[in-house]
């Protein structure tokens, strides 16, 4: 009698592991909504242009700076999402088939997930630099608290991502445990 039993055991934990792999393909959906997003950050990225070129020659040196910086953020949070959407698919979903392009960059389909983390992490930091730097170029219009609130994050995002490498540099170091 214990035979059928195992027999269906095994069936229900073939199709259920069989489910759970396949539905790895229902992130695909999120990772061309990301592709899209591109698209959107390229027209603000148009716009922002645009608007520093029309008004180069009536804004200071400061104020050329700041719209320069917006164009560099808008610039890491499209690298940030390529990033997560290349690696994302590549890691999560499917072998990304591109021996027929030769223009691949080099890191794609060798980033581990952990250093897809650190990378993140890296860009998030730069991204919140630039803020920063930005609110400070307008310091005239921020408060101090204000301030003070947009340095505390960006300090916490800079310690999370040392505690992130950190914690990355010890499980390869100690990979078993």
């Amino acid at each position: 009698m214990t035979l059928p039993v195992l027999r269906l055991n095994t069936n229900v934990a073939r199709f259920c592991e069989s489910a759970i792999f396949v539905s790895r393909w229902l992130l695909a959906p999120i990772y061309v909504g990301l592709s899209l997003s591109l698209v959107i950050l390229l027209i603000k990225f148009a716009q922002r242009t645009i608007i520093l070129f029309s008004a180069v020659l009536a804004t200071d040196g400061s104020t050329t700076i700041v719209e320069v910086l917006s164009l560099i953020d808008l610039s890491l949070v499209g690298n940030l999402v390529l990033l997560v959407m290349l690696s994302g698919y590549g890691n999560f979903i499917s072998k990304l088939n591109l021996e027929e392009h030769h223009d691949t960059p080099e890191w794609i389909g060798r980033v581990r997930f952990g250093d897809l983390k650190l990378r993140l992490m890296a860009s998030i930091v730069a991204i919140s630099a630039i803020y920063v730097l930005e609110s400070f170029m307008n310091v005239r219009y921020y408060t101090n608290r204000e301030l003070g609130w947009t340095v505390g994050i960006h300090l916490a995002f800079v310690v999370s991502a040392v505690l992130l490498a950190v914690m990355d540099r010890v499980s390869v170091v100690h990979p078993s445990d």
